[in-house]
């Protein structure tokens, strides 16, 4: 009896053992994972740091850009503004200045992600990199991720400078409700980052998506109403327009700063807008580790 006591009581140790280790073994792997991801945002924030020249663009360019725009507008108001009725009447807002700067700004802000986050493991390649970050034990897509949140510091910065310009230089001023302008922001960062995602998917597959960047940014500017409202857009332009995710996001975003509709006036679009996001993030991500697994297999990762 003693023996098989003692028998009994030593198989319990071990097996507490064994589960001991494996709590350990998983508490170990995350922290590698989070320093991991840690260690390329750092880098990600330390690249764009050391290149100055990218603060003049950061200053200059939010302003410079919707000017053509912004002069269009003057022109087609006319001398007494006459024509600024008409754009009330069709976008809720007299203030064409905001419309316009603030839709240009959210079109910015997809391009230089597509630039930037979308075509991150092409930079990577182009420097030499990729392949030796690729066969470090951490996972590719913590990589990806890491790269991500890096990204979105740099676009947060560039949106605030962006809006405390407008405020300064053009006159615009916040009329809704801050809290519901952050919304709309959060919202959108899903949905622009799992299209990052894709484009990602597709340098690893494709090794180039100039062509396609040049393609989705051309429709978010025709279809989603940059400098002008959707209805001017014919029919069956409009119906194109609804099955683009930005198409809510600048018009979410326009009526929650340039107007006091509160929630009820943006409710739909955020509702749209948040099942978008997670759609794209999710698909955005199931096709990077898709694609990685062919590229493993294949092994034409160094393919330039």
């Amino acid at each position: 009896m003693s023996e098989r006591f003692l028998a009994s009581e030593q198989s319990g140790l071990a097996a507490d053992s064994q589960s001991e280790r494996r709590v350990i073994l998983q508490e170990y792997g995350l922290i590698c994972k989070l320093r991991s991801l840690w260690a390329v945002i750092r880098k990600e924030v330390t690249i764009f740091i050391r290149y100055p020249s990218w603060v003049v663009a950061v200053v200059i360019w939010p302003v410079l850009f919707p000017l053509v725009y912004i002069f269009n507008g003057k022109a087609f108001a006319g001398p007494d503004n006459a024509g600024v009725s008409t754009f009330a009447n069709l976008t809720g807002t007299g203030d064409y200045i905001g419309f316009m700067a603030l839709g240009s700004l959210l079109y910015m802000w997809i391009n230089m992600v597509l630039w930037s986050f979308g075509n991150f493991l092409r930079n990577e390649q182009l420097r030499g990199t990729l392949e030796s970050t690729w066969l470090t034990p951490m996972p590719r897509i913590i990589m990806l991720i890491g790269a991500g949140i890096g990204d979105c510091l740099q676009q947060c910065a560039v949106f605030s400078i962006s809006l405390l310009e407008f405020y300064l230089i053009l006159n615009i001023r916040l009329v809704g409700d801050p809290l519901l302008v952050l919304a709309v922001i959060l919202l959108t960062i899903p949905t622009i980052y799992g299209v990052g995602f894709l484009f990602a998917s597709l340098v690893v597959w494709a090794k180039e998506v100039n062509v396609m960047v040049f393609l989705v940014r051309g429709m978010v500017m025709i279809f989603c109403g940059i400098s002008y409202p959707l209805a001017v857009l014919p029919d069956w332009m409009q119906s194109i327009s609804r099955f683009i995710p930005m198409t809510y996001a600048i018009r979410a975003f326009r009526n929650a700063y340039l107007t006091d509709g509160g929630l009820g006036a943006i409710k739909d679009d955020l509702l749209i807008l948040a099942a978008f996001g997670i759609g794209l993030f999710t698909i955005g991500y199931f096709a990077f580790i898709m694609v990685e697994k062919s590229v493993r297999g294949k092994g034409n990762l160094g393919v330039y």
